[in-house]
């Protein structure tokens, strides 16, 4: 009687090993099976994010407030483009310029002339310095402060008629200055996404009686894309 037992119990241990070894067999099977099949491998697109490149573009929808007139209390909301570029010669400083143009309506002054909401169109390019600060593989906070000139366009819808009959500005190339920055946020080593938001200084003034010089300071934004070129510093 003891030789069935000891029997019983040595096969079922071997049948266990068994059951185990070919379950474990099955299982590597299975799993290099699978990874012939295009198992999921994690792969960090920002794995190679470097701020070394010597140069930058980038393109964004832009929107800009802006008063058509020194005493309007209407302002105008326009819309446009947003195109900048940088040139980097030392890991936190660069040299960046922008080119912006928007286009929209404006309010207009009380008339007799039947005007309301005439075009107005305002276009800036600037340049200066640019600060690269916090930053890691995920994304960078980039400061500006850029001077250079704006053209305002106040005078297209008027039919004729003097700006003051709305109380707009002339038409005129005028000092101008950009202070703000860049929320990027990187999606591969090449490819960012762009948030620059702005102030934006102008100081346009009226050539008809009474004459009024004065600054401006209204907001800006720009959503975006951003291209680092290849070639290093």
């Amino acid at each position: 009687m003891r030789f069935p037992v000891r029997f019983s119990a040595l096969f079922a241990a071997l049948a266990a090993l068994a059951l185990c070894a070919g379950t474990r067999a099955q299982a590597q099977s299975t799993a290099a099976q699978t990874s012939g099949n295009g198992t999921y491998i994690a792969v960090d697109p920002l794995a190679n994010v470097r701020y070394d490149n010597r140069s930058d573009v980038s393109l964004g929808m832009a929107y800009d407030h802006m008063k058509a007139g020194p005493t309007l209390l209407q302002g105008s909301n326009l819309g446009g483009l947003d195109l900048s570029g940088s040139l980097w010669f030392a890991r936190h400083w660069a040299v960046e310029g922008t080119g912006r143009g928007y286009v929209g309506t404006s309010g207009a002054g009380v008339n007799d002339q039947n005007i309301d909401g005439p075009f107005v169109a305002q276009y800036l390019f600037a340049a200066g310095p640019e600060w690269l600060g916090p930053h890691n593989k995920h994304g960078a906070l980039i400061a500006h402060v850029m001077v250079g000139g704006a053209y305002g366009n106040f005078q297209q819808d008027l039919r004729g008629n003097s700006p003051s009959v709305v109380d707009f500005y002339n038409n005129q190339l005028a000092p101008a200055a950009i202070i703000g920055g860049h929320f990027d946020l990187n999606r591969s080593a090449r490819w960012v996404f762009r948030v620059t938001p702005d102030a934006v200084m102008t100081h346009y003034s009226t050539n008809y009686v009474p004459k009024i010089s004065q600054f401006d300071v209204n907001f800006a934004i720009s959503v975006g894309v951003e291209y680092k070129f290849k070639k290093k510093r």
